[in-house]
């Protein structure tokens, strides 16, 4: 196991195995994944424990070393967001047609509109071909749960200037979603 700093994280600047941080960031993942599913219809098989196990599936033939923690929850925050879109494509391509899962765009945010995850994945797609760095903001705000100030760790940018991206592209996401707004 990697050292720890007094969280019981490892260190942000430790070079670790996937293998190694995924026990470390297990109840993280599956906080987040929660989150997506709390709107889940009742009786849908999708569980958050699918979501976090299906994700570390696909992270665990990568053999690279990790920086630690927050880089790890970055990846998996994509690769959590290929298990929803999948998941969500399979749906809609289902011959009786299941509702989509509807999903806030900011968890943390009570009140807000629920979006279609599909619809979601093409507005990010579209913000990634205007702005990579919004859109790549949003994945690890959205969909790995990180914090302005370890996104802003992550992607080497200060925490104002990951801030006003992200208000940003919440405000550019609102309207790409509901052109009515």
């Amino acid at each position: 196991m990697p050292p720890e700093h007094e969280n019981g994280r490892p260190e942000a600047d430790e070079s670790v195995r996937g293998n190694e941080l995924f026990p470390v960031v297990y109840d993280e993942l599956r906080r987040i994944a929660q989150a997506y599913l709390r709107d889940e219809r009742r009786g849908l098989s999708l569980q958050a424990t699918d979501i976090v196990h299906e994700a570390w599936l696909r992270l665990s033939g990568d053999e690279r070393a990790w920086g630690g923690r927050i880089q790890y929850l970055s990846v998996a925050a994509r690769a959590m967001r290929r298990v929803l879109v999948d998941r969500a494509r399979k749906r809609r391509a289902d011959k009786r047609g299941g509702e989509l899962r509807r999903v806030t765009l900011a968890g943390d945010e009570p009140g807000r509109e629920a979006l279609d995850v599909l619809e979601l994945n093409l507005a990010l797609d579209k913000l990634a071909e205007k702005s990579p760095e919004q859109a790549r903001v949003v994945e690890l705000r959205y969909f790995g749960g990180l914090t302005i100030a370890e996104i802003a760790e992550v992607l080497g940018m200060g925490k104002r200037t990951v801030d006003e991206l992200w208000a940003f592209s919440k405000a550019w996401l609102r309207r790409e979603l509901d052109p009515s707004s």
